[in-house]
This record gives C-alpha cells, structure tokens and sequence, in this order.
C-alpha cells in the first residue's frame, strides 16, 4: 500500500472496504486530471477505518444511529463549535442567515437556530439535523475522550507502514491523521500528507487542543521530516474547514488550495476528483 486514506465524520455506518469503493474512482479520477492516470494501482490505496468507535452497540430494536435533535447539542465545547460553522457559513454564502450578538449565548434555542441557519448552507446539502448534531459529539469525542483519540489514532498508526508514501485525510480524519503523523514523524516515510476539507486551523477548539501541542512560537509541529509536503484543500463553504489557509498555524511550508466543490462543500468525492487534489498525490508518489 502507497496511499493511505482517512475518513472523517459521520461514517459509523460504513466500514472500510465501502468507504474504499467510493473513495478509490474519485481518487483515480483526480490523478487523471493531474496527468499521472495509473498511478493508483489495485493495492496501492488502503483505508484507515475508526468510525466503529461512534457507533452505539447493538441491542433489541435498536436502529442505526441516536435521534438526535437540537436539544442534545451539549454545552461547551459542541456549542461553541456549532456557534463557529454557524459564523462561517454565513460569511461564506449570503443565503446563510447571519448569529446576531444576542443569539450566540449558548443555549438550546441557539442550536436550534444556528442549525436552521446552517441548513441552508451548501454544507448541510444532504445532511439531517440528527446527522449534524452527531458529527459536533464525534469530534467532541475524539478530542475529550483519551480512550477515543487512542483508539481511533491506532487505527492510522497501525497501517503507517514503510511503504506508505502519500496519507490522504479528510474533515476529522486530517485531525486523526496528522497526531498520528506526529507520534511516527521521526520514523514514518511518508511524503505527502493531503488534506482535505480540515478543521485543524480552528485555534482555540480543536489546534489549542493538538497532541503534541504547538510550540512555544504557537506553531503546530511538523508532522514529517524535511521531505514531507502538506497540501490541503478548502472549498470556500466548507465550515468544517473554518480556517482555510493552515499557515499562520503550521508555518509557511504548507501549500493551501481553494476549490470549488458544488453543492456538496464538505463532500469527499469532488475534493478528490479536483486536479490540485490529484497533483499533490501523485507528487508523493514520483
């Protein structure tokens, strides 16, 4: 395996070969447009799957994932980030009704209207409220609870084998991937790491909260050696991407790009089809 992915939010119903066979074609169809057609072989791409670990356990007449509403968006830390994407959606697309200074208080009416607001942000195309609100309790998860983060950073680690040349990541997964990185950076070979649609620029909620932390200059740690690229991708109404450009929190060396993804801002399947995508992937490979 030369290419290893990470998912991100929102996938404890699938597992790896499912989200492999959507994630391969659209791979292949960037490399194609970047000129390096073939480059992604059968064998070369693997999946680094964690999204068992939100998923609640089986039991009589249980079903899928919990009904969640927007009273059940938790104080703290999901507030404050469903307060941020509210913000940003509405900065990006004027159809996105804006959070007034009275309504960014943090109480249940707020949630339900920050995710009425969002609703009608290219973000939240195809996404249930339910669906949204389980995606602010994933990352709340991965970052608070240690057992979480280990677990799903091992299941990254554990397929950074000496072969892996380029790691893609997205949304969540960029967070996952880039502390497992780190935890390998002196012994891993990977050199590109590409990722897409990633909160890893939001300071005080999730790159304040990095393992390792920043350094004393406040810069994230390099997660490779001196060979290691970073492109990351944004479309510019992903608000899981609040911070597209990395480098006032990562240094100048990582190269941001800004897409255009449709409808479906967040969505995996135009981030890999996009030729900027497919060039950072196939420069890891030369």
């Amino acid at each position: 395996m030369r290419i290893l992915c990470v998912h991100g939010m929102a996938q404890q119903l699938r597992g790896e070969q499912d989200l492999l066979a959507e994630w391969l074609p659209a791979l292949r169809d960037g490399l194609t447009r970047a000129g390096a057609a073939g480059a992604a072989a059968d064998g070369d791409v693997g999946m680094a799957f964690y999204g068992d670990l939100f998923r609640p356990p089986g039991e009589l007449l249980a079903v899928g994932e919990p009904a969640y509403r927007a009273g059940d968006v938790a104080e703290g830390f999901e507030s404050e980030l469903l307060a941020a994407w509210w913000e940003a959606a509405a900065s990006a697309d004027p159809a996105v009704v804006p959070p007034g200074a009275d309504t960014l208080a943090r109480t249940p009416r707020t949630a339900q209207a920050a995710l009425r607001a969002l609703s009608a942000s290219p973000f939240m195309t195809g996404i249930a409220l339910r669906s949204m609100v389980g995606d602010l309790k994933q990352v709340r998860a991965y970052l608070l609870d240690p057992a979480t983060r280990l677990k799903a950073r091992r299941r990254v680690s554990d397929l950074l084998t000496e072969e892996v040349q380029v790691v893609v990541a997205h949304s969540l997964g960029s967070v996952v991937a880039y502390e497992a990185l780190c935890a390998s950076r002196h012994r891993h070979r990977v050199r590109a790491f590409v990722t897409v649609g990633s909160p890893l620029g939001i300071r005080s909620l999730i790159f304040d909260r990095l393992r390792p932390p920043p350094g004393t200059d406040g810069t994230g740690v390099w997660p490779g050696d001196d060979s290691l690229t970073w492109t990351n991708v944004a479309d510019a109404a992903d608000v899981v991407a609040l911070e597209k450009d990395l480098r006032p929190a990562f240094g100048p060396r990582v190269r941001n790009i800004r897409t255009h993804n449709g409808a479906r801002a967040h969505d995996i399947r135009p981030y890999l089809t996009e030729r900027c995508t497919g060039e950072a992937v196939a420069a890891g490979l030369e």
